[in-house]
């Protein structure tokens, strides 16, 4: 089968496409034909070897997290898919990737794909979907009446998460450049700030969550908007000692996660906030209820532009612009 893998960590990860066997699969285990990957930004972080400490690899090694595509084998316990089904999923953090023609995916990873969606829409969902529901649900418990603050709400994660606030019942601001507004408003966005006009930080008060998407000096920014009692999910760091130890990763990068921190960790206590940096977790149970509000078009994929399989790297840099409108996908089959 080909798929698109990288061979190294660093500044030249080799990134290619290769011919590799189809993958044998476990007892848990589905061969998964995939027709499309949706990409995000940490697809091209991985190659870095920004996150080697922390996600494990075996070069060379398949990119991308996010697929939908149609089940061909499975293995001997699985229960809930057969071959012929259509399913999404998210592989992030399993070690394996998604942009390849065919994938292992473990049966509790993986949703039935939205009836109302094709294989595109449905790739472009899962990490983001996911992500803000962690985020928002678990994480920081987001109901109704209460005020949720989603910076760069025309981006991916921006996109969904606006739209799974709202169904949460939340108020929702949110930041965007001119030409996107009507988008945001659109996907019901009620405070919406032309970062090319105003500063968020200056307009924005007594919001009870903040999602970190936009790093450093805009994190500690949007401490400032939060209410005391309010809550702070980062999605790009300072990773923090709490994810370390969830992790169970060794005393020393607990020690300098807590060191990177410690700046945000501060800021956050002078105004009773709460600070966490969230690793989204693949979830086939969560996936299914967000599939739900997809069939019933309580919320709905934001795609900006699709991509042949043959110009998957092309792609992923065109993510890597942060420009994008939604999600980035790639057409396999």
């Amino acid at each position: 089968m080909k798929a698109l893998t990288f061979k190294r960590y660093g500044k030249s990860p080799d990134i290619g496409f290769s011919d590799a066997p189809l993958p044998t699969l476990r007892d848990d285990e589905m061969l998964v034909e995939v027709h499309a990957a949706g990409l995000n930004p940490i697809d091209n972080m991985i190659p870095t070897g920004m996150f080697k400490p922390v996600l494990k690899f075996d070069l060379p090694a398949t990119i991308g997290s996010d697929l939908a595509g149609v089940v061909k084998q499975v293995g001997s316990r699985v229960t809930r898919f057969k071959p012929g089904d259509a399913v999404f999923a998210s592989l992030f953090d399993l070690g394996s990737g998604s942009l390849a023609e065919f994938a292992v995916v473990p049966e509790r990873v993986a949703a039935p794909k939205p009836a109302n969606l094709d294989f595109v829409q449905a790739a472009s969902v899962p990490m983001v979907g996911l992500t803000s529901w962690q985020a928002m649900r678990e994480r920081a418990g987001v109901r109704k009446g209460q005020k949720v603050f989603i910076p760069a709400g025309a981006g991916g994660i921006g996109s969904m998460a606006i739209q799974l606030a709202k169904y949460f019942g939340a108020t929702v601001g949110t930041t965007t450049s001119t030409g996107n507004v009507p988008l945001v408003r659109g996907l019901g966005a009620d405070e919406v700030i032309d970062y090319k006009k105003q500063a968020f930080e200056k307009e924005l008060r007594d919001y009870d969550f903040a999602l970190g998407t936009l790093k450093d000096e805009e994190i500690e920014k949007a401490i400032g908007v939060l209410k005391p009692g309010g809550k702070l999910v980062s999605l790009v760091g300072p990773l923090d000692a709490a994810f370390a130890s969830a992790r169970k990763l060794n005393f020393v990068l607990k020690f300098v996660f807590g060191l990177m921190s410690r700046k945000v960790m501060r800021l956050a206590a002078k105004r009773d906030v709460a600070y966490s940096f969230l690793f989204v977790r693949p979830d086939g149970a969560q996936l299914s209820d967000i599939g739900k509000l997809l069939e019933s078009d309580r919320i709905r994929p934001v795609i900006d532009k699709v991509f042949a399989f043959e110009q998957a790297r092309e792609a992923l840099a065109y993510v890597a612009q942060g420009r994008a409108k939604g999600k980035v996908v790639v057409r396999i089959k």
